[in-house]
């Protein structure tokens, strides 16, 4: 079984960066009284408390996969608010949900229009579906990554890469939205700039997320010697300014059942 390579605290450096996502996905949703809410993907928990709060919901789940990540989600724990251990792979919950949540998890996950079929069947009547996914792959961050694990002696050990990656165009998403029965629908195509201290900075970003799927599918030595051939290669090709200007793609997707 691949290790859990997951740092809460590498991942939490950059927190406030990560939180404006999180805010623009929770604006999207439609407030009601006594909503049940499940966070896929809930990592440490805090944002899922304030997801809670913000949506003064009944009822809040929050699965991760992690445990090393679930591990802080206790500290969060409260009267209508839990969490549990849970792959996002095998979610099909036995009783519906008004608020199926996800911020940035699904990624990982391959084979979106089944996923979010799944989803989608997870709902009750007039049930909310709010989704953010990166969509940053085409940056020298993450087409780096993928050809150094190309290179040996890292595709020998990883055979394929970690995690097969299943983010779609958003008209793509927008269509499969409408043919899964959604009333109504918003999905857009963001850029949020971080200004980092420096360009060594987007190492130290990508290490509490993108490249730990290459840590769990590598030896400790071998992910020590992707890393600095990642960043020999990575470093060139970013500017050299400070503070260091990284733009960041995401898709925001929010969609609403009619009532039956």
């Amino acid at each position: 079984m691949p290790q859990d390579s997951w740092n809460p605290a590498q991942y939490e450096r950059f927190a406030a960066e990560r939180r404006q996502p999180f805010d623009d996905l929770v604006a999207l949703i439609e407030r009601g009284p006594d909503l049940r809410v499940v966070d896929l993907g809930c990592g440490t928990g805090e944002l899922t408390a304030s997801l809670h709060a913000t949506l003064g919901a009944r009822q809040t789940l929050g699965l991760e996969r992690s445990a090393n990540m679930l591990a802080r989600s206790a500290a969060h724990g409260r009267p209508g608010l839990r969490f549990e251990a849970g792959d996002i792979a095998a979610f099909a919950p036995r009783t519906a949900w008004d608020v199926v949540f996800s911020n940035a998890a699904l990624q990982w996950l391959p084979d979106h229009p089944a996923l979010l079929a799944r989803l989608r069947d997870a709902l009750a009547p007039g049930g909310q579906l709010a989704v953010q996914v990166p969509a940053n792959f085409d940056h020298p961050t993450h087409v780096l990554a993928a050809e150094v694990a190309a290179e040996e002696p890292f595709a020998s050990a990883l055979g394929a890469p970690p995690r097969p990656l299943g983010v779609l165009r958003p008209e793509v998403y927008a269509e499969l939205l409408d043919d899964l029965g959604f009333a109504r629908q918003s999905v857009r195509l963001q850029v949020y700039g971080h200004h980092l201290d420096s360009r060594d900075d987007v190492l130290e970003w990508v290490r509490g997320t993108m490249l730990t799927a290459y840590e769990s599918a590598l030896s400790p030595d071998l992910f020590a010697a992707f890393r600095e051939r990642y960043r020999a290669r990575l470093l060139p090709v970013l500017r050299d300014t400070r503070p260091y200007f990284y733009p960041f793609k995401r898709i925001l997707m929010w969609a609403r059942l009619g009532e039956g």
